[in-house]
């Protein structure tokens, strides 16, 4: 198994901290005017999510992590795992709801999301930065309504609640930020 050195260590580095994955968040190398040189570094557990904050004496070394980030499509949801497909060797991988978190909102069918795999279990899922959904339910919009007069909520196919312009109207097609959970704009059929 690879180890990386303190003089390694950058952000998006992919390590082993007590059989956890983690990746550095930021590195500071410190050297002190009296005693040993050592790096100040904040991980980020990719299991947890919690951010940890650890020093290590300038020397020291940590484990490589194998943790994979690929391109997969989304299949179908079960009820209890989302299944992906890897577009190239078409194997299937099974994510249950911890890996999935809050991106079940915004996976659509054949939609292509990065997973990260550790072990080659998934261990989490990002949606596509933008995705196009159905509108399924809004309140009518009335005559007047443009896009400065405030908007209203509306919930999409896959079940996400979005704030959207009065002027949307049910069965409309809407393209929204994934990472942000916003509106952006109606896509022409």
């Amino acid at each position: 198994m690879a180890t990386y050195s303190t003089n390694e260590f950058k952000a998006g580095l992919k390590v082993l901290l007590d059989g956890d994955p983690c990746s550095i968040i930021e590195n500071e190398f410190v050297k002190p005017g009296k005693g040993q040189a050592f790096n100040r570094v904040k991980l980020r557990n990719l299991i947890t999510g919690r951010v940890l904050e650890k020093t290590f004496k300038s020397g020291e070394s940590l484990e490589a992590a194998d943790v994979v980030e690929t391109e997969m499509q989304y299949l179908y949801n079960d009820g209890e795992f989302w299944y992906f497909m890897d577009p190239n060797s078409f194997e299937q991988v099974a994510a249950d709801g911890k890996a999935v978190a809050d991106a079940k909102q915004w996976l659509k069918e054949q939609a292509l999301c990065t997973v990260t795999l550790w072990n080659g279990a998934p261990i989490s899922v990002t949606p596509p930065n933008f995705v196009e959904l159905q509108v399924v339910e809004t309140d009518p919009g009335l005559r007047g309504d443009t896009s400065g007069g405030g908007n209203k909520p509306a919930t999409l196919e896959t079940g996400a609640v979005v704030r959207v312009p009065l002027f949307i109207q049910t069965d409309e097609i809407l393209k929204i930020d994934t990472r942000t959970g916003d509106y952006v704009s109606r896509v022409g059929k």
